[in-house]
């Protein structure tokens, strides 16, 4: 046993480097290989057909499931991404302000709103504003409601991304718009903040792929037949069905629009890695 263990050694030791990785890889792959295996024969196909595929079943969920699931998860994405935005870039001023307790305010509420899981700040959305404002109403409904949820999340998220961007602007671009006679103000909104916002657009675009998953929590709000996205919508059918088919519908809904994003966000980084 010895002398075949140090033989194993020896063949090894006159291995490449290239060859060690082949064989390394190869050993991956085969072992992928056998779990896929050991997959497809343990698993039971029938039944998973039977409660997650039944065409019949999914062809009813057409067109509803696009037109109010589908559609109402995009206008809840879109809304929640714009106003995460301009507040994100409110408080990623804030955080570089040279006035202490903007300072201070910003760096508390990225703390609190990245700290929180979004389930809790839409039942307080939800739940806590109506009791600390009686007989407010947000604008929107529940459109507003969920614009103002996602975009409490998103804009903690975004500010960071924002600041990082544009402290990642070269300084002389600011010095040189001010020698033009340019303010402060001016020179930020006209050369510095274009900039940013070109470098932040890959991570930025990766939040959009976040909010449109985080859009599921508009369920906790209550929310009408009309204005169900599509995991309430999935949900709700799949109760009355008794069938998983729904559920596996509207997730096929959601790659529809998170795999080109995805794609989207890939290209960007990837041309900003060959501007570098």
């Amino acid at each position: 046993m010895d002398r075949s263990a140090a033989q194993g050694r020896l063949v090894t030791s006159r291995l490449t480097r290239r060859q060690r990785r082949r064989v390394s890889q190869g050993i991956q792959y085969a072992l992928f290989v056998a779990v896929l295996v050991v997959i497809g024969v343990l698993a039971d196909w029938d039944r998973l057909q039977n409660q997650f595929a039944q065409k019949a079943l999914a062809e009813e969920l057409f067109p509803d499931i696009i037109t109010i699931a589908l559609r109402n998860t995009v206008v809840y994405t879109v809304s929640g991404f714009v106003f995460g935005l301009v507040l994100g870039l409110v408080i990623a001023l804030m955080r570089l302000s040279s006035v202490a307790p903007y300072r201070w305010v910003a760096g508390v509420y990225i703390e609190i709103f990245r700290g929180l899981p979004a389930l809790l700040i839409f039942i307080f959305v939800g739940v806590a504003v109506p009791l600390a404002f009686p007989g407010t109403e947000i604008p929107g409904g529940t459109y507003g409601k969920v614009a103002l949820g996602l975009g409490l999340v998103a804009a903690a998220y975004m500010a960071e991304t924002i600041r990082a961007g544009i402290q990642a602007v070269p300084k002389g671009q600011m010095e040189a718009a001010r020698s033009l006679g340019f303010s402060h103000a001016r020179a930020m909104v006209s050369v510095v903040i274009p900039q940013a916002f070109r470098i932040v657009i890959p991570p930025l675009t990766n939040e959009l792929v976040l909010l449109f998953k985080d859009s599921s929590l508009v369920l906790f709000l209550g929310v009408t037949l009309q204005e169900r996205e599509l995991t309430k919508f999935g949900r709700d059918l799949a109760s009355q069905t008794a069938n998983s088919t729904p559920i596996l519908v509207a997730g096929l809904c959601y790659l529809l629009v998170t795999v080109p994003l995805s794609f989207v966000v890939r290209r960007l980084e990837a041309r900003a890695d060959r501007a570098k």
